[in-house]
This record gives C-alpha cells, structure tokens and sequence, in this order.
C-alpha cells in the first residue's frame, strides 16, 4: 500500500522549485496561482533568500505550491493514503479532491498572514530535540512552560514557545537529547500562541466549497483517518494551535498496511521519519525532477500489486 505525504514548514530552501519550473507547464501554474494570491511564488521559489522564505505569509503558500506542482508531475497516482505534516495537510486535502487547488492555495495563504500576525505579538519559535525518550523529554519541557508542538516519532520532538523559554531549553536539556536544534519558523507554531490565526481561520473556512475525500486521509491531529471534508476542514484550522501528531500518523500507516512511502516536494524530512520509524517500507522524497523516475517506479510498482 503506497502512501503520500506532504512536507510542513521549514523545508523549504533558497531556489528550491527552480528546476520544477523547467516542468511543461509549471511555470504557467505557478504564475497562475501567484495571481490568485497575490503573492510572486515564482520570485519566492527560484530567486528569495534564506530569510525572505522564512516569513511565515511566504513560506507556507510555497510550500503548498511546491507539493502541488510536483505531484502533477508524478502523473496518475492512487495512493492507499495521503497525509501531510502540519501546512502539508492542506496540500493532501487539495489531492484528495476536499479543495480545489485554488481553494487550498487561497486558504493557506489566508492560514499563513493569519500566524505571522499571531507571532508577531511575542518572539517565539521552534526547536527540535534530537535524542530523548518522551517520558524524559515531555515533562521538562512541561517545566520549562514550553509545548511539544510536533511529536514526531522516530525520537523527535519539537518543542516551541517563547524565545526565553527556547534559551532555557538550550541550557538545560532533557536527560538523554544530544542537540536542540531551531528551525526554519517565525514563530511557536501548534500552540496556544497561535489562538488569534484560528479565529481567522474559522471565518474563512465559511466560504469554502469541500467534498469528501477520494483517498483514504490521515490526520495530524490524533492519526486517525477523517471521511468526511467538513470534519477534514475543522481539524485543519483546530491544527493551527494544536500538537501535530506525527508519530501516530505513522502508526496508522503501518496499521493500515503500507509498504511505501512518497514524500512530495520539498521533500526529505518525512522520508527521514519513516526510514527510523516505518523500516522494511520503500521511501522516494522528491527533492527535485530527477527523483520523479523513482517516484513513478515505486508508484507503477504499487498500482500493478
């Protein structure tokens, strides 16, 4: 059974969609849908600096359209299931046929000015824990007042809250971590800092046409799979200050049999997961255009099984 999921922020990185652009095609999309949103995805994802794609308005819509383009490249794919890691839940509901791709993109922008207005408020971030046991890391961070915003599985946690917070973190480790490692985010991302984005989100998801999955979806929020597009919409604007639940997205991939996993662009963390967490399960991360002839083997493979 294949899988396919959809990266979150912080994968993202300078001219990272440049060599999509050389697609039939893509360009035209990209430039299509930066109409749309008023936002140049094309600027962002070929010619941006490292800082400039930080911003969480620009990194979260590029990130959408990343995951969108290359999965148009892949051609026909039934997958068994689709999820996506915190923003790349919207991209795997644009896929399962819950939103359109206008929609999604529209949605995610609206998603992405709505958490930089809310990090703006206080200087907050993300740090990733490499190493730990959770029974160890979970109550320290709990002392330290910071909130494990991505259980990611495979030993890692993310833990986010303010800057202050993050420094303490840095100085006092939990038993058993090697390294704290900040992301790639403007901001505690899957907290309670986020409540403002919600609201906001709420409203928007007012004027929005959904349908009910094609494909089987699989949700951050408790890994649980979600039949229903309504149901799919609420838990993606609840997400925003809520725990991504990673891990227990992998445990239902297992459960329900998977056998492969194909991460869409900019892909590499998620493989990375699956490869510790998921082992004997064949994993493709489509980083650029040359990895989509594995893609598409590792596909044709699982359409004729």
């Amino acid at each position: 059974m294949l899988v396919l999921v959809a990266p979150g922020q912080g994968a993202q990185t300078p001219g990272f969609l440049t060599p999509w652009l050389d697609l039939p095609g893509a360009a035209d999309r990209l430039a299509a849908w930066s109409d749309a949103i008023g936002l140049d995805l094309v600027h962002y994802g070929t010619q941006a600096d490292a800082d400039a794609i930080r911003d969480t308005a620009v990194a979260q819509p590029l990130l959408v359209a990343a995951g969108l383009l290359s999965a148009a490249a892949l051609g026909d794919v039934s997958p068994g299931a689709v999820a996506g890691h915190s923003v790349g839940e919207i991209t795997a509901t644009a896929f399962a046929g819950v939103l359109s791709e206008e929609a999604a993109l529209g949605f995610v922008r609206k998603r992405g000015l709505g958490m930089a207005e809310a990090a703006a408020v206080t200087p907050t971030g993300m740090a990733a824990l490499l190493g730990g046991e959770p029974e160890d890391v979970l109550p320290h961070l709990q002392k330290l007042g910071l909130t494990p915003a991505n259980v990611n599985g495979a030993g890692q946690i993310v833990a986010a809250g303010t800057a202050e917070q993050l420094a303490a973190l840095e100085a006092d480790k939990p038993e058993g971590v090697r390294r704290v490692v900040a992301l790639k985010v403007a901001g505690a991302f899957h907290t309670h800092h986020m409540a403002p984005a919600v609201a906001a989100l709420d409203e928007a998801a007012t004027s929005l046409t959904i349908a009910d999955p094609k494909v089987t979806y699989v949700s951050n929020a408790d890994g649980k799979t979600v039949a229903t597009g309504q149901e799919i919409v609420t838990r993606l604007v609840n997400q925003v200050s809520n725990p991504v639940r990673w891990d227990l997205c992998m445990e239902t991939f297992k459960d329900l049999g998977a056998t492969a996993l194909v991460e869409l662009c900019p892909g590499g963390t998620l493989t990375g997961l699956a490869k510790r967490a998921m082992p004997g399960v064949k994993t493709v991360a489509l980083k650029t255009p040359a990895d989509l002839d594995a893609a598409r083997a590792l596909i044709a493979e699982h359409a004729s099984a």
